[in-house]
């Protein structure tokens, strides 16, 4: 379960004394999700931690078997499991995720946590005003019924070829379907749905401390769960920070521009963002 595994991550990276990069997954996907990534950043000379969510199961295949596990993580809880995985590192990381891991990496950056972070078509936080019929239709299988707030749910192929694999085609779409999906707690949507009205939200980003760090903002031309509206009203929010904050479209890709045949494009951009602030070799 997550606790191992973040245990183990934690101190081969605090062995290593290499720079460590933590690696935040959205909903739908696990922590593997992020090997290829965590290859390529190795080679690179860093460390890389692939961080669960509290009690994610080690692989796909014993998630869907009990999709029970991920019912009632919210928001908050995420954020706090995967910040008390940062505090234990010895050397700041810096910070990648995509989707909701997007929304728990600007979170961990506004905490002041990270040396550099960078948000791929990261779920809206508290202030985010547009609302695309898109996204609306990306959430509906969960939002359509209240019940689902306290469920695990998972997603049929066709609503997994709308809201993740739209911008590849139908062969790849099932095989990254078949590969990496696994149901998601439902809560998460429920806060982003409803941050705007609720002053008390966990779905909140200090991006005004100046301790926050460099971000960058990755954004999928054709992605139907957070569209350019949304991530553009993001960066423009981001922007308030004293610190570096910029904001790029990958063109022709979807929502999962993380786990797909294009993959390297966007873990490229990513990984010379973090370069240019993140110094890579032993700890002086």
């Amino acid at each position: 379960m997550s606790n191992a595994h973040d245990s183990e991550q934690v101190e081969r990276a605090n062995a290593s004394g290499l720079a460590p990069v933590v690696f935040v997954h959205g909903l739908w996907l696990l922590p593997s999700s992020w090997d290829r990534w965590a290859e390529l950043f190795e080679a690179a000379g860093y460390v890389a931690v692939t961080a669960s969510w509290p009690d994610d199961p080690e692989t796909v295949e014993e998630a869907n078997a009990h999709p029970e596990v991920f019912a009632n993580k919210t928001v908050g809880q995420i954020a706090d499991h995967v910040g008390g995985l940062v505090e234990r590192l010895d050397r700041k990381p810096a910070v990648v995720g995509h989707s909701f891991g997007g929304l728990i990496t600007q979170i961990l950056a506004g905490r002041g946590l990270s040396v550099a972070s960078v948000a791929i078509d990261p779920a809206p936080f508290r202030g985010v005003l547009p609302l695309p019929i898109s996204a609306l239709r990306a959430a509906a299988p969960v939002l359509h019924n209240p019940a689902n707030r306290h469920r695990a749910v998972p997603l049929t192929f066709d609503q997994f070829r709308f809201a993740f694999a739209n911008a590849v085609d139908e062969d790849e779409a099932k095989h990254l379907f078949e590969t990496y999906a696994v149901p998601a707690p439902g809560a998460p949507l429920f806060q982003a749905a409803t941050a705007n009205l609720n002053p008390w939200t966990e779905v909140k980003v200090d991006n005004e401390n100046p301790g926050r760090g460099p971000l960058l903002i990755v954004s999928g031309e054709k992605d139907n769960t957070v569209p350019w509206a949304m991530a553009n009203a993001e960066y423009k929010r981001q922007k308030a920070n004293e610190g570096v904050t910029e904001i790029v479209e990958i063109p022709g890709r979807g929502h999962s521009l993380i786990i797909d045949s294009g993959w390297r494009e966007v873990a490229d951009t990513a990984l010379e963002f973090i370069r240019r602030f993140a110094a890579t070799g032993s700890a002086a």
